[in-house]
């Protein structure tokens, strides 16, 4: 090849990888199969199902026209292979323009089978159908997925292609061809493997990845394996309902925050306990709306009048989990070591408290 072909094929090459598995910088120039057929598309939120049954086959399309778009800018890039009049190009070139048309043609026909009858055919449509009760069908499993994906406290991590999403009742994995589906009463998870990484895009501390394997008692549901940052780790296990085998024995790097959550609840447990009036009827906490209230704020680490602390006259309104995280949250990032005796105001009165002054509800 001469040199404008060669400069043309490494440019492409270096086109279509970004294509396939975009970085950050491409999506957020919106040079993706999402935002290029975002009008077909829809929304993910609105439909989620929907949206990954056009987001697949679009992809797949899309993906299947790089070779011709390659033979096609080769016209252009050496002119003297005279590749624009197919009787003139030299076999090579005949053979590689026959299957650049013939994939494309192949996964048009794929698509529009997949689509026909309301996209019953589609690969999707029978994963969900496996988890279909036996008097309804895929539609209601995607209903149920749709529904959950739309509320606020599922569990979503990972790049586009390679998510991971955790609702009440499903775990997900979104790869760029297909979804990957679990019911969580039917799984079991396994650690599987660790990896260390020193340096990462958007952090200059080592990161820890893990990888846990997702195997389903449903025989007809293939295991498969997420991805996930360690420090996420504890998120994870808080959404899903199976616990977490580990295997491999991998040591978890937990976050900063986890580990300061683990030793604020130790020493909480050890202060003076709160006895609640019998007349006083404890509330949902107003953090989470999930746990009853089980924390009251007392002065105890001085006299009334010594110190920064100060009484909190509050009804019990936070569970210990939401109190530590708040306490967790108040401090300064760079300095962890004053964490544990530093205070922080009380997140509705405002008055200032410390990790002694928190008692649990007996």
């Amino acid at each position: 090849m001469e040199s404008p072909a060669v400069t043309f094929t490494l440019a492409y090459v270096v086109f279509a990888v970004c294509f396939v598995f975009p970085p950050d910088e491409v999506r957020s120039a919106g040079l993706t199969v999402q935002s290029l057929l975002s009008a077909w598309l829809g929304s993910e939120d609105a439909a989620f199902v929907q949206y990954h049954l056009r987001r697949s086959t679009g992809t797949l399309l899309a993906h299947s026209l790089l070779p011709l778009g390659y033979y096609l800018g080769m016209c252009f890039a050496a002119p003297e292979k005279h590749l624009c009049f197919f009787y003139l190009a030299s076999k090579e070139w005949k053979t590689f323009l026959f299957f650049a048309v013939l994939l494309p043609a192949v996964t048009s026909a794929l698509a529009y089978y997949w689509s026909r009858k309301g996209w019953n055919n589609h690969p999707l449509a029978r994963t969900l159908a496996v988890h279909a009760l036996p008097q309804s069908g895929w539609r209601a499993v995607a209903s149920s997925i749709n529904t959950e994906f739309r509320r606020i406290d599922k569990f979503a991590t990972g790049a586009p292609g390679a998510r991971v999403i955790v609702t009440d009742t499903w775990v997900i994995k979104v790869t760029t061809y297909c979804l990957h589906v679990a019911q969580q009463q039917d799984i079991h998870l396994t650690v599987t493997d660790s990896r260390q990484h020193e340096l990462t895009p958007d952090s200059n501390v080592p990161v820890q990845f893990l990888t846990i394997r997702v195997s389903s008692i449903n025989p007809y549901v293939k295991a498969f394996d997420i991805r996930l940052n360690s420090t996420e780790y504890g998120e994870l296990r808080e959404k899903l309902r199976a616990p977490i085998s580990n295997a491999a024995n991998v040591v978890i790097h937990q976050s900063l925050s986890d580990l300061f959550l683990e030793t604020f609840t130790s020493l909480v447990e050890i202060n003076q306990p709160y006895q609640v009036p019998s007349t006083q009827e404890l509330e949902p906490c107003i953090g989470c709306m999930q746990t009853i209230a089980n924390i009251k704020l007392i002065k105890n680490c001085q006299e009334p009048n010594e110190g920064e602390c100060q009484q909190c006259y509050c009804r019990p309104m936070w569970c210990l989990t939401c109190m530590g995280k708040w306490f967790a949250s108040r401090q300064d990032q760079q300095h962890p070591e004053t964490w544990l005796s530093s205070q922080v105001p009380c997140p509705t009165c405002r008055a200032k408290f410390c990790i002694l002054d928190v008692c649990l509800i007996r």
